[in-house]
């Protein structure tokens, strides 16, 4: 027997919040039942999979020891951009002159996430 992943869980102080913010990230909404100051959130992924934004009354205190790869649909540098204007900051930027890398953005609470490029940009390289 194997275990199955079913939601990856953020602990957060405003989980509808949060929940919006990666909602616009994903493109994905929120549970129809979520509202403002409810103490957990959902945003449904393809596969059964979810994340899933719970409130705890402590904030976030050291880097993440996981975190989430996204790649872009458009270009790396387009979604950066788009992120920094829904709420992301700027975390670390490893992209390199020759096209590779990636950057580290984080969400409105600090969690840390990265930024790689498209898939039509890795082909493009090759």
């Amino acid at each position: 027997m194997t275990s199955l992943l079913h939601n990856i869980t953020f602990d957060c102080r405003d989980a509808y919040e949060l929940g919006r913010f990666w909602s616009q990230v994903l493109g994905r909404p929120l549970a129809d039942d979520d509202n403002p100051g409810d103490p957990e959130a959902y945003i449904g992924l393809p596969g059964g999979h979810g994340l899933l934004f719970i409130q705890v009354p402590e904030g976030k205190t050291v880097k993440n020891r996981v975190h989430l790869d996204l790649r872009a649909e458009t270009t790396r540098d387009e979604e950066v951009e788009r992120l920094l204007g829904v709420g992301a900051t700027l975390v670390d930027d490893q992209r390199r002159a020759d096209g590779s890398g990636w950057v580290v953005l984080a969400d409105p609470e600090g969690n840390e996430f990265c930024i790689e490029r498209s898939a039509a940009e890795r082909a493009a390289q090759v």
